[in-house]
């Protein structure tokens, strides 16, 4: 660390070299110490960047003499280009960076403090979903007698029955399945380092077994679940599958399906949440399941009111 703050690095941008060492050692223990979770490091990093970028062409000498004029024009330019959940995203990246500067005696005041992102109010979600007869159609178009079409149709069903989010899926490893009472279980990391145990749905339960059994997982228990596919052999690697991996696992598996909505990572927890509900399952219990903290947010994967719109449309007859 001392030679990345000692001397010009492409690690640091140059409005915080020009601050000094403090403010170089302060700068990146925020994205060290302050940010745990790896995506929104990335998402920090790449704001904080632009910004930061951006202050240095506009003829800001160093990050100690950011203003809120500064912020506030960088936002008014971002609200051109990028969805309000963006730009709020990035107001954050830079608000949480000086507040941390500040923190540590390299600014005085947080000129983010001061600055209002855009408005954005959301009651629906618009992740894509599947009808669930698509879904099953899905799980059963995968050719299972290899081992990438059982890990592909393992995945899916984790994320369509446990409500499973992609990083949280990707992040277990083999001893994540388990069997408890009799049933097999799955125990998610999900954000925050909270560990999320529930039971598998049958369908779930069949494909995991199948999956761990037909791999040969058993005997890495420590081992990533899911993972990568060597190159020219056809046979699991011990390299954890990359979420970026996942996504075009997933669109090419739609495609060989037939299925044209374009759905990603994100969809089967949304698809899952409300095939659940349709089926009569409470939006309380559906939030417990989601390990969601409020039930405010699993209402935004309920997409019941697509259905009760279309109907509504079909009734324009002319």
């Amino acid at each position: 660390m001392n030679q990345l703050v000692t001397s010009p690095s492409p690690s640091l941008p140059a409005l915080v070299t020009a601050a000094g060492d403090r403010a170089s050692i302060r700068f990146l223990e925020f994205f060290a110490a302050q940010i745990r979770n790896p995506h929104t490091r990335r998402a920090y990093a790449r704001a904080v960047g632009a910004f930061l970028a951006w202050c240095a062409d506009a003829g800001v000498p160093s990050i100690a003499t950011v203003q809120p004029l500064h912020v506030a024009t960088w936002i008014e330019l971002q609200g051109q280009e990028v969805s309000a959940p963006s730009v709020k995203q990035r107001l954050a990246a830079i608000r949480h960076l000086f507040d941390w500067l500040v923190m540590g005696q390299v600014v005085p005041v947080n000129p983010a403090a001061s600055v209002r992102g855009p408005r954005h109010v959301v009651r629906v979600g618009k992740t894509p979903v599947l009808e669930p007869t698509e879904a099953r159609a899905l799980l059963d178009s995968i050719d299972a007698t290899a081992p990438a079409g059982l890990r592909d149709r393992a995945l899916i069903a984790l994320m369509v029955y446990s409500f499973a989010r992609i990083g949280a899926a990707l992040a277990m490893k083999v001893e994540d399945v388990f069997t408890q009472n009799r049933r097999l279980w799955v125990r998610l990391h999900e954000k925050g380092g909270k560990d999320h145990a529930m039971p598998c749905h049958h369908t779930l339960e069949q494909a995991l077994a199948a999956y761990v059994e037909g791999a040969g997982l058993g005997d890495d228990p420590k081992g990533p679940l899911f993972r990568t596919i060597g190159r020219g052999t056809g046979q699991l690697t011990r390299t954890p599958l990359p979420q970026a991996n996942a996504y075009a696992m997933i669109r090419r598996r739609a495609e060989a399906a037939g299925i044209k909505t374009k759905i990603g990572n994100h969809s089967f927890r949304a698809t899952g949440i409300t095939a659940y509900l349709k089926n009569g399952g409470t939006l309380e219990k559906a939030a417990a399941m989601a390990n969601h903290a409020s039930t405010r947010t699993t209402q935004l994967y309920d997409r019941r009111r697509d259905e009760m719109s279309l109907d509504e449309v079909e009734r324009i007859v002319i």
